[in-house]
């Protein structure tokens, strides 16, 4: 970890790559297969995005450990039936409750979410962000090669206006750069 990413708090998860794309009234959240332990691969297949929420109406992918994004995605299926759906307010409630409860605040994973209305990543740290707008489009990413995979997304959004061709693209890029991240990729679309 980075001295500049500790003093913010925020941890580079090794493992795994996760984008959101939102643009032409559709939104797509992709992610790899990689499961690592140190620098070995453990399982290559593994599907960190899903639908969740009453009806699938919500799509979400995790990085970070495993087990802690179960949990949180079983919380936030919770927080989805206390609100009747809408996503915003369970995101924010999920993110309090993550922030100040001892047992969340231990869990290990940031996650993107999304529904017909948001492109959401939450954070441990309490943060409900939402991506800048880039024309009409939003992109967001997280885990080892998020970065790769934005940067990749940014540069296809002006040539490519099938969100989910540009998150299989993205993700590609990722692949090719960042050794925790491999090209078996899910795609889960609103």
């Amino acid at each position: 970890m980075n001295s500049d990413a500790a003093s913010h708090g925020l941890v580079q998860w090794h493992g795994t790559t996760i984008i959101g794309v939102r643009k032409g009234g559709r939104t797509v959240i992709a992610g790899d297969g990689q499961v690592s332990m140190g620098n070995t691969v453990m399982k290559p297949n593994a599907r960190k995005v899903r639908r969740i929420g009453e009806g699938g109406k919500v799509i979400g992918g995790f990085a970070g450990a495993t087990a802690d994004a179960f949990t949180l995605f079983e919380r936030l299926e919770r927080k989805l039936e206390q609100h009747r759906g809408q996503l915003m307010r369970a995101a924010v409630e999920l993110a309090k409750d993550w922030r100040t409860d001892k047992y969340l605040r231990n869990l290990e994973a940031l996650m993107i979410v999304a529904d017909a209305d948001s492109l959401l990543i939450l954070t441990g740290n309490g943060d409900v962000l939402e991506p800048e707008a880039l024309g009409d489009t939003q992109i967001a990413s997280i885990g080892s090669g998020g970065n790769y995979a934005l940067a990749a997304a940014r540069a296809l959004d002006a040539y490519e206006e099938d969100p989910e061709q540009i998150a299989r693209k993205a993700m590609q890029v990722a692949a090719d750069i960042c050794v925790f991240t491999n090209d078996r990729v899910t795609v889960e679309t609103i």
